[in-house]
């Protein structure tokens, strides 16, 4: 039994050995297979990745040998709407208020042209040259200073018709007459200045009205006398106080000083002569107080209150254009003022590379039928010189032109960065 049971353990061991022999011989060329099998599809693996590089590089090196082309010859370049495009700014902008933007008005004549019932509502007054700068007016709340032309006694008058025009326009709508220093007046004088010179508004800080001294009554039309050299003046006090905000937008008190003395007179307490009104255009002076004698601030103006037509307007019109002869030397007289204008403005910054723009499709570039350069040197070598940049839409239409003040040398040595400024 034990024989036997060694024999059969001995044939069993017999046979599981090579049975397990036979079978790791069987799986060792399956593993050998999936090894290759791993290996070929590594090496297609690598063979597409190296075929993708490459095609990848060919696509690189073509687009950058077209565009190197492009440059050569390029015409159009798109803005960058972030790095090369500055929208929106907006610069206030001032000049003289006068004809060819001078900033003084003191050669003035009333225009000639106007007929007798013009002349009764408004003076015209133009410069030496005729052409209109603006118009003066007398209002009075009453009617008062000037005759009926209606004939119905019932003081339709042109005072009453321009004092109550002006208070619709320039007052709140529950406020019925202008107030100076805090007191009412019934009789003013208005200059309202060309439109199309105060472009916006007039410039606070920059205004400033001389008046010389009437001397004798002035009930005439050819009216006023002036006295050799009194006189005041009269400028806005924008340098003291912020302006108010009404109906007729911003207001400053219009008050005894002067541009050319350096500002205003006892600014803790000047004396009071007006408003102005700049985004109207539009002073509005106290005949009252230009009444007063020249010792309590005025100039005497005697603005008649009566009911008959005794030419206010022209003895303001005399104090103003007669002003510049009273002052001395260094100061103007007359009537100083600029206008303002808020302006806004886009930067377009236009930047040539060193590769570009080197080339010109101006036809004298070329020469020949096959268009051969006309120098050889430009092969290599092209020189040429920007003096305009082309602003175009998206369909290439040329908007606008921007001109250099100068021909600015293009090469390959050289760059440029040119700002172009379009206002609007």
């Amino acid at each position: 039994m034990a024989t036997r049971n060694r024999n059969f353990s001995y044939r069993n061991r017999g046979r599981a050995i090579p049975e397990r022999s036979v079978e790791r011989e069987e799986r060792r060329p399956t593993g050998r297979m999936n090894r290759d099998a791993f290996a070929a599809a590594a090496r297609s693996r690598i063979s597409l990745e190296e075929q993708a590089r490459q095609l990848a590089d060919s696509i690189i090196a073509e687009r950058d040998r077209e565009r190197r082309i492009s440059r050569l010859g390029k015409v159009y370049t798109r803005f960058d709407e972030v790095d090369d495009v500055l929208a929106n700014n907006v610069e206030t902008v001032t000049r003289g208020l006068f004809s060819g933007d001078v900033a003084s008005l003191t050669n003035m004549v009333k225009d000639s042209t106007t007929t007798a019932a013009q002349d009764s509502y408004y003076y015209q007054i133009n410069d030496s040259n005729g052409i209109s700068q603006l118009s003066i007016a007398y209002g009075n709340y009453n009617g008062s200073g000037s005759a009926d032309t209606t004939g119905n006694l019932n003081n339709d008058t042109p005072s009453r018709a321009i004092y109550r025009q002006y208070a619709q326009t320039l007052l709140d709508p529950a406020d019925r007459k202008f107030t100076f220093d805090g007191t009412d007046s019934n009789s003013i004088y208005i200059l309202n200045f060309n439109r199309a010179r105060i472009r916006e508004k007039l410039d606070p800080g920059n205004f400033e009205i001389t008046l010389r001294h009437i001397s004798a009554s002035a009930d005439g039309v050819d009216g006023a006398e002036i006295s050799s050299s009194v006189h005041v003046q009269i400028m806005d006090d924008s340098s003291l106080t912020s302006a108010t905000l009404g109906e007729g937008g911003q207001v400053y008190n219009l008050v005894s000083g002067s541009l050319d003395s350096g500002g205003i007179y006892n600014a803790s307490n000047p004396v009071h002569f007006g408003l102005l009104y700049p985004q109207h255009g539009v002073a509005i002076l106290n005949a009252t107080q230009l009444d007063k004698l020249t010792s309590d601030g005025g100039i005497d103006l005697q603005t008649s209150t009566d009911d008959a037509e005794r030419y206010n307007i022209r003895k303001l019109y005399t104090a103003i254009s007669s002003s510049a002869g009273a002052v001395p030397e260094n100061k103007t007289g007359g009537i100083q003022a600029r206008s303002a204008e808020n302006v806004k403005s886009t930067y377009y910054f236009v930047r040539a590379k060193n590769a570009e723009f080197n080339y010109s499709n101006n036809p004298t570039f070329v020469t020949g039928s096959l268009g051969q350069l006309s120098f050889n040197s430009f092969k290599n070598d092209p020189q040429t010189y920007i003096t305009s940049v082309g602003l175009y839409n998206e369909r290439r239409e040329l908007l606008a032109v921007a001109k250099l003040s100068q021909p600015l040398l293009k090469n390959y040595t050289r760059e440029a960065l040119i700002k172009v400024k379009l206002d609007f």
